[in-house]
């Protein structure tokens, strides 16, 4: 016989409710990061890519409505945004519509990036 075999197995609980909810939050935050990756390359794709590009912050406002605002400059600190639109997604992220009409204002259009 041996000395560990006589010890009461742990039994399995349940996660907290705290950590179900930190563990739910990141899976969300996982899914609307990625979400909004297909919403910012849409809007570059249609629009073109400026040449001082700094960013495009892509915000979720209600259901399925955002806020896309290109960002340019030579640096961070002198940043301004260059283009703005309201955006309406479906549920795969594909936009069905935006105001204003996002149309071509620079160069050529972006390739997607490998594998998307």
């Amino acid at each position: 016989m041996t000395v560990g075999s006589n010890r009461p197995k742990p039994q399995e609980t349940p996660l907290p409710m705290a950590q179900q909810r930190a563990q739910h939050d990141r899976t969300e935050r996982r899914e609307q990061d990625a979400l909004n990756a297909v919403i910012r390359e849409q809007v570059i794709h249609a629009l073109g890519e400026p040449g001082d590009l700094l960013t495009v912050a892509v915000r979720p406002l209600w259901n399925k409505f955002y806020r896309v605002n290109i960002f340019v400059g030579a640096e961070i600190a002198f940043a301004r945004v260059a283009n703005s639109y309201f955006l309406e997604v479906d549920a795969d992220g594909k936009i069905a519509t935006a105001t204003p009409k996002i149309t071509r204002q620079y160069g050529e259009p972006r390739q997607p990036a490998a594998g998307v």
